[in-house]
């Protein structure tokens, strides 16, 4: 299988390393407007054209199998569009609603895959957050927390960045959603604060928006209550609400991307805090399933990824794999359409997921 992967940014760059060692896949052609230098790789080919130029995009597309976008979440509306239109399967790591409702309607007139929100969270949070899910009768509630953090930050914020600012500032600024008594329901970014302690480490949780993908439709009236919230170090979250509601900033994005690319420091010194709790009833009583994981970054093919390059690379390798092997349907597929078992049954999904924490 070929596939096209738009971005050769730090996460593009890692899902072609993925591949390369990826029995499933053939061959690589990884497209960016920027000249790249990536490690040399048999299967890997680097195309420089501009995703903006429409005649540059369909040749792109051209031979491939699919098209992963591992482009900022607001070009992916035109990378699908174009994928529909030359009926190549499409798959993303976005967590922007609006770009997920978008691709979903291009997708009912496609015979092709159409895959959005792949990746840590949303992706394989939602997976295993239906895994645990179906592992009870009934169930009362269904707790997914997630957090790419730096391993050490010593500034006010207790943060230094590790992917894309523009996702990040994103997330924090639109409503989120939720289940609450069966019924689905809108709650405000940075709201919903909670202290969670994980191997002796103290995090704080709040909405963030995005993370919880289509999961509120699927269980609406199964689930009593359906909460996503991003983990952070205490303190993070009221330093973020002073910069984007007090001061107003959360309807300036750009501003406040552009600042936080220029002042806030850079790590691939970090960890990913993987936390889904469900409780409700089996056999009669009240139980609780959790599935929790701190995960590092690790070598591949001596390249050294960070923990948020390896977890959101290795999320939509699992689906890619499933993909070949003829296990998504056409049209959209949903993130917990993908059984937990299947997830954790491919190389990177078992390989990264899977195991011990």
């Amino acid at each position: 299988m070929k596939i096209g992967i738009v971005g050769a940014g730090k996460i593009g760059s890692t899902i072609a390393t993925l591949l390369e060692a990826s029995d499933f896949c053939t061959e690589v052609v990884i497209g960016d407007s920027r000249p790249v230098r990536l490690p040399r790789m048999r299967k890997v080919r680097f195309v420089r054209f501009d995703v903006n130029r429409a005649a540059s995009l369909r040749s792109f597309l051209r031979g491939v199998d699919a098209v992963v976008s591992a482009a900022p979440f607001f070009l992916n509306k035109g990378i699908a569009s174009a994928c529909a239109a030359a009926g190549v399967s499409y798959f993303d790591l976005t967590e922007d609603v609006d770009t997920t409702a978008f691709i979903r309607k291009l997708a009912r007139k496609s015979d092709a895959t159409f895959m959005p929100q792949c990746g840590l969270a949303p992706g394989a949070i939602n997976i295993i957050g239906a895994g645990m899910a179906a592992q009870l009768k009934e169930v009362r509630q269904l707790e997914m927390r997630v957090g790419a953090l730096p391993l050490t930050a010593s500034n006010q914020m207790k943060y230094y960045l590790s992917w894309s600012t523009a996702g990040l500032i994103n997330e924090y600024c639109h409503p989120c959603d939720a289940l609450y008594h069966g019924r689905h329901m809108k709650t405000l970014p940075l709201e919903g604060v909670e202290r969670i302690t994980i191997d002796g480490t103290e995090y704080e949780a709040f909405n963030t928006s995005g993370g919880v993908a289509t999961m509120c439709e699927t269980y609406a009236g199964r689930v009593q209550e359906l909460t996503y919230k991003t983990l952070r170090y205490p303190g993070h979250r009221d330093m973020m609400k002073f910069v984007l509601q007090d001061l107003n900033l959360a309807s300036r994005p750009e501003l406040v991307t552009e600042i936080f690319d220029q002042e806030v420091p850079l790590t691939d010194n970090d960890v990913v805090v993987f936390y889904v709790s469900a409780v409700g009833t089996h056999r009669g009583q009240v139980q609780q399933r959790s599935f929790v994981k701190k995960i590092r970054g690790a070598k591949v093919n001596k390249v050294s990824l960070s923990a948020i390059q390896l977890t959101t690379a290795a999320g939509l390798l699992a689906v890619l794999e499933l993909f070949a092997a003829r296990r998504l349907k056409s049209g959209f597929v949903k993130q917990e359409s993908v059984s937990m078992a299947d997830f954790l049954a491919t190389r990177w999904g078992g390989q990264v997921y899977g195991g011990e924490s």
